[in-house]
This record gives structure tokens, sequence and C-alpha cells, in this order.
């Protein structure tokens, strides 16, 4: 499944539109994360746990949206857009939802 952000692909032609497919993922942060983030936040650098849960949550949500545009017969998903929240009571979820356009690609 090809997939990328611009609505055309070079060099091939989308011969037929399936229609928006999206994705989405919500992954709680635990709070020996949080713990280690806060001494990040203190002391600088990045937070290799929560970045790392980010990229799982991104990586869940576009396999879901391939699996969607697959079911509707699309070889490819063009103009996808990635949005990242915190949600639950405290902010301690991080949801990742994307959405794009099913394609049929020559």
């Amino acid at each position: 499944m090809l997939m990328t952000t611009t609505a055309l692909i070079e060099g091939r032609h989308i011969t037929k539109y399936h229609g928006v497919v999206t994705g989405e993922a919500i992954i709680g942060a635990n709070a020996v994360r949080d713990i280690f983030a806060s001494f990040r936040d203190f002391f600088g650098g990045r937070s290799n746990a929560y970045e790392e849960v980010l990229r799982k949550a991104k990586d869940t949500a576009l396999q879901e949206m391939a699996q969607e545009a697959e079911r509707m017969g699309a070889n490819a998903v063009v103009g996808i857009d990635l949005d990242y929240e915190t949600v639950g009571a405290s902010g301690s979820m991080l949801m990742v939802t994307c959405s794009g356009t099913a394609v049929y690609i020559d």
C-alpha cells in the first residue's frame, strides 16, 4: 500500500477514487513514563519513552487506515493528514488520528 501526504503521486495515474479513510489510535502513557518525562522536562533533552509511544500510535493509526483502504479496493492513500492530541481526565492518553483519500493507481 503506497501512502503519501501529497495529493498526487509523481509518475502514477489515479484511476479511481474510493473515498475518505481514517485511522485512530489511543494509547495510555503510564506513570513511570510520566516520572521520567518530568525529569527530562527539568533537565532538558528528549523523552524517548514518549517518542516511542507516539511512534507506536502513529504506526497503528496508519496501519488501520491502510487496512480500511484495502477493504475498499484501493492500492494507495493520498493526502494523508496526521493529528496528535492528548485526551483523558488528566491528559494521560495520547491520541493519533489520520485521514486520507483511498485511491487506485496504475
